[in-house]
Parts: structure tokens; sequence; C-alpha cells
């Protein structure tokens, strides 16, 4: 008997990771090959396609009874319904690139090819191999370099009249704030990503001249939110505020994200959510305290269940699944 699988292609703006994903989100194969910068939207397909007809044939040696489904992709401004990857500042593709098309001219035969950005791909991997099994209305948010987010109503991901919903992370949380990597001020990413976690920390240790705390003497560069977390399980109080200021932002983004949509549940994905209780607690508290009296003590804050290492091809890999369904 075939067993059927997907392949999840997640590309980035330094690498594109690729690899075959079994239908319980096993990944049972992966690679990776450099995301270019020389700007050639047909080389790169040429190279993409060879890695992932190698990774095809690698795997058929550990099982020749496989059957390839499709190709998911994951991608920074992927729009899933044209197929198109538009002005993604990361990428070294200018203007709008017709990923799909492209990649189908390569693999005609397979069933499903589809395309969206990677907080959707990683919604969706949620949805089919994770926590939000059997889940109709959940949100996910991904906090890293910055705060994706991908919305499920119905059971469906939100992707708007242009395919571009679902933006969580640009909400305006604080009028007039820090600078967003977009260019806009105060938006929750510049707060509650990675790197915002970074700003708020120099911040602190600037206020009160915090020079016994064990973050004082990390560079921008070097500080990241492990290390934050390492010194909070220590007691240290500029580690420890980061955490709680970080939970009352995002507590009060994720009260307005509930006042829209009514989910059941938001996972949160990434670097960040490794802290456990020293996120989670204060999120949870203020989404609370931010909430309308209808929707309060009845929205679950929950980490994702995918593997942080493999997540982006998982996520992606899903994709295929989804669209199987239709």
């Amino acid at each position: 008997m075939m067993k059927k699988v997907a392949i999840g292609v997640d590309i980035g703006g330094t690498n594109t990771a690729i690899g075959v994903v079994d239908p319980q989100g096993n990944v049972m194969v992966k690679d990776n090959i450099p995301t270019p910068s020389h700007g050639d939207i047909d080389r790169y397909i040429s190279d993409l396609a060879d890695a992932i007809n190698e990774l095809m044939k690698s795997v058929k040696l550990l099982n020749k009874d496989l059957e390839f489904l499709g190709i998911g992709i994951g991608a920074p401004n992927g729009n899933y319904y044209s197929g198109t990857i538009e002005y993604a500042p990361n990428l070294s593709f200018r203007g709008v690139v017709r990923l799909v098309e492209l990649l189908r001219n390569h693999f005609p035969k397979m069933e499903a090819l589809a395309l969206t950005n990677d907080a959707n791909a990683a919604a969706i991997g949620e949805m089919i191999y994770g926590g939000a099994k059997g889940m109709k209305n959940f949100v996910m948010f991904t906090l890293g370099t910055g705060v994706g987010s991908g919305l499920v109503v119905n059971g469906d991901l939100v992707y708007g009249h242009d395919g571009f919903a679902g933006e969580c992370g640009h909400t305006t949380l604080v009028p007039g704030g820090r600078r967003c990597g977009c260019g806009s001020l105060g938006h929750l990413e510049a707060y509650c990503s990675a790197s915002g976690m970074k700003r708020t920390a120099f911040e602190l240790l600037v206020q009160y001249n915090a020079t016994d705390s064990l973050l004082a003497n990390k560079s921008y560069n070097e500080l990241d939110s492990k290390m934050i977390y390492e010194a909070a399980v220590k007691g240290d109080k500029i580690a420890l505020e980061v955490f709680e200021k970080t939970g009352a932002w995002l507590g009060m983004g994720l009260a307005d994200t509930v006042h829209h949509l009514s989910p059941e549940a938001i996972f949160l994905f990434g670097g960040p959510t490794a802290a456990g209780d020293f996120i989670f607690k204060p999120t949870k508290e203020h989404m609370e305290k931010h909430l309308l009296p209808i929707f309060k003590d009845k929205i679950k804050i929950l980490p994702s269940k995918l593997k942080q290492g493999d997540a982006a091809i998982v996520g992606a890999s899903a994709l295929v699944w989804k669209e199987l369904e239709k």
C-alpha cells in the first residue's frame, strides 16, 4: 500500500528549507539550499526544483512505496490566491514573483501545489498536525524577528479579498511609539517580537542604570530572548520586567484579536515562548484584563505543538493536505 506524503518548502531570507513530511507531521528527510542574493528567479526555481527532486529520490531509497501528493510553500509576502510572492523586503527577487506557476512547470503532475506566508503556514500546520486538531476557530501568533499571525475561522484560513489578511503584528499598540520593521510607529511587532524584547531590555537597563543586571554587559547584537529567559530564571529584575512588559503588550494585542474573531484558542509559537510561564502568565493576565465581560475566561492561550526546528517545513507541507480537502 502506498504511503502518502507531502513536501514542505520554507523560503527564508538566507536559506530555503525543504522536507518530506508524513501524515503525522514527521519530517522523513530534509535539506536546505541558499536563498540567493542574485535576484534571478528562474535560476533559483531551477535550483529549488533540483533540490526537491534529489530529496524525493533520497526518501524513495528508504521507502519505495511513497506517493508524493504535492508541494506546500511558506514564504514572506506569499499570496495564496495568486501563488505569487509580492514585494518581499528580505528577498532578492523584486516585485511580483509568479512562484507557483514557475514551479508548476517543473512538477506538472503534482496534485497540489500551493503557497502562503510563513505565519499562515504555521497556523495550517497547527490545525493539521498540532494542538489545533479539531478546532474550527483559532489564531496562531508567531513570535520571532517579527510577529506574524494566521487566522482560522470556521475551519479555513482567512486570506481577505487580496490574500494578505491576518497581519495582527502590525496592529497599532502604542500610537507614536517605537518604529516597526515596516517603518510605521507603535506596532505590536515592535514590542512583542524577539527583537522587541531586546529593545525593552536595553530601555530598562538605561532607565534603572542597572549595572548589576546579568544583561548589563551584553551587546545589542549578542543579546537574545534565550539570554533574557536564563537571566529571569536566576531572578534578574530587568529580565523579569522584560517578560512582564512584553506579556502586558501582547495580552493587550490578543484582546483586540479576541474581540474581532472570538477564537476558541490562541497558539503562540517561536523562540520567546520557550520561556513558559514567564511569558504566558502575564500575557493571559493582561488579555483577560482588556477583554469585554462576554469573552472573559473563555479563550485559551496555548503553546504550539509544532517542533521548533521543523515547524516551518511541517507548516508548509500542511498546505498540501488542506488543498486536498477541497
